[in-house]
Formats: structure tokens, C-alpha cells, sequence
């Protein structure tokens, strides 16, 4: 099974990138929500999110358990996980073990029997937090990208909607 990776900035066109990569992979694709939904913001996002997918998506909500939920899905269909930094912050403010929940991230996707598809935000590129959390958060988030593009058999820079293949 393959591993694919989309990383971007903000808005970059990367969700949309990787969902329509994710649609070529095979029938009965799993979209893999990572987000809490804490306010009406980011209700009206996934709402946005959820419009722009067809009936096909089976959607599971997995703020914390990205590993468990893999290993449920099995070999059903090609799986989507939007996105790897709201993982990692849901992670971070419950002060859990980040690295050893990227390893057993890593872990999971190496042993997958699905296609992975994974979404992430490039949050290095601007200056340095004036906070200790942010720049935890900046460096984890880092390190993980780092560690999910080693593990990918293709990596995706999406930027102003262009995806670039970089591996």
C-alpha cells in the first residue's frame, strides 16, 4: 500500500489537493477528521469541508486516535487524514507524549494495508513564536513532517492550489 503526503501553508489548496488525489485511488475512501469542533468557526469550516465531498466519503472523526482508527479501516478503501497539525496540537494541549505518538503514528502507516493519504500544514517557514507553546508546537509539528515525509512514498509542496511533487 502506498503512502502519500500533501503539505502547505494555510489555505494552500492542500485538503482539496489530496482529496481529489485520495478519490483516484479507489472506491469507498475514508476521510479522517482531526479537528474539534470547540467553536462556531471552526463549525462553519468543516461544514464547508463536508459540502465539498460527495455521499462516497465514509467520515470518522479521530481528534486523538489517527493510529486505532487505521487499523479499524483495515484494507476497506483508500483513507484521507485531514490534517496531521490538528492531531498534533490536540496531542500537545493534552499535554500527551508527543513523540511517541508520532512514532506509533509512523508505525501505523508503515504497516497500513490502505492507501494513507495524509494532510499537513508547513508552519517552519515563518518567524519564530514569541511563546514557548507556539514554538513547541512549531518544532513538533516539524519533526513530524519530517518523519511522515521519510516514511512517503510521494510528498506534495501545495501551494496557491499548484501541487509540486518534491519526493
Amino acid at each position: 500500500m502506498s503512502i502519500s503526503f500533501f503539505i502547505g501553508g494555510a489555505r494552500s489548496g492542500k485538503s482539496i489537493s489530496a482529496e481529489n488525489y485520495t478519490l483516484n485511488l479507489g472506491n469507498n475512501p475514508f476521510y479522517m477528521a482531526t479537528c474539534e469542533i470547540l467553536d462556531e468557526e471552526m463549525a462553519l469550516r468543516v461544514k464547508r469541508h463536508q459540502q465539498r465531498r460527495d455521499k462516497n466519503w465514509t467520515t470518522i472523526v479521530a481528534p486523538l486516535d489517527i493510529s486505532g482508527e487505521i487499523q479499524k479501516i483495515g484494507a476497506r478503501g483508500p483513507v484521507l487524514i485531514d490534517c496531521l497539525t490538528l492531531w498534533l496540537s490536540n496531542h500537545l494541549l493534552k499535554k500527551n507524549n508527543l513523540d511517541e505518538k508520532i512514532d506509533e503514528l509512523i508505525t501505523t502507516l508503515i504497516n497500513s494495508k490502505s492507501d494513507i493519504v495524509l494532510v499537513s500544514n508547513e508552519v517552519g517557514t515563518g518567524i519564530v513564536p514569541d511563546n514557548s507553546l507556539a514554538r513547541e508546537f512549531r518544532d513538533n509539528a516539524g519533526f513530524m513532517n519530517q518523519k511522515v515525509a521519510s516514511v512517503s512514498d510521494e510528498v506534495y509542496w501545495v501551494v496557491a492550489g499548484i501541487q509540486t511533487q518534491i519526493k
